[in-house]
């Protein structure tokens, strides 16, 4: 049985500046059994990556509806994700992985904004937020509702 969408939730991957991250990896790093160093989830958590270069990397199908069907569920915030989808971005740490930082290059932020702005679009009454709105983290590393205002979303 399928939930209503509600929230499209932005995250960043916590990883370097300027490091790119593949799809490859983000299934490494969610799928792998944690005695090898992953989570051991059955599913990824995002439904798609924002790569460097502002490529969008689909990593979990879904038929681009309303509802989140099982199969869709991707786990990017424990007790959300049966009714969220999920996008990230590559970065989202100081070089020195020391503090949190937006990172996003100039060619992820035209990615992203297309990116929200084609979803809001598509779906005006879904929230848009950060990660951090909804669990006690700093991902993505910068303030999505401030960041949506400039790009002319307002909700």
């Amino acid at each position: 049985m399928a939930n209503r969408l509600k929230y499209l939730v932005l995250h960043c991957t916590a990883t370097p500046e300027g490091r790119e991250v593949t799809g490859d990896d983000i299934r490494r790093m969610h799928l792998s059994p944690v005695s090898q160093g992953g989570r051991g989830w059955k599913q990824v958590g995002y439904t798609d990556i924002i790569h460097l270069d502002g490529t969008v990397e689909r990593l979990v199908d879904n038929n681009e509806d309303a509802n989140v069907d099982p199969w869709e569920i991707t786990n990017g915030v424990k007790g959300y994700n049966s009714v969220s989808r999920h996008v990230v971005y590559a970065g989202g740490m100081t070089k020195d992985m020391s503090k949190p930082k937006d990172t996003r290059t100039a060619a992820q932020l035209k990615a992203m904004e297309t990116y929200v702005k084609d979803f809001h679009r598509h779906f005006p009454s879904v929230r848009i937020i950060g990660h951090n709105e909804i669990a006690a983290k700093a991902c993505p590393s910068f303030d999505v509702q401030r960041w949506l205002k400039s790009i002319g979303i307002n909700q």
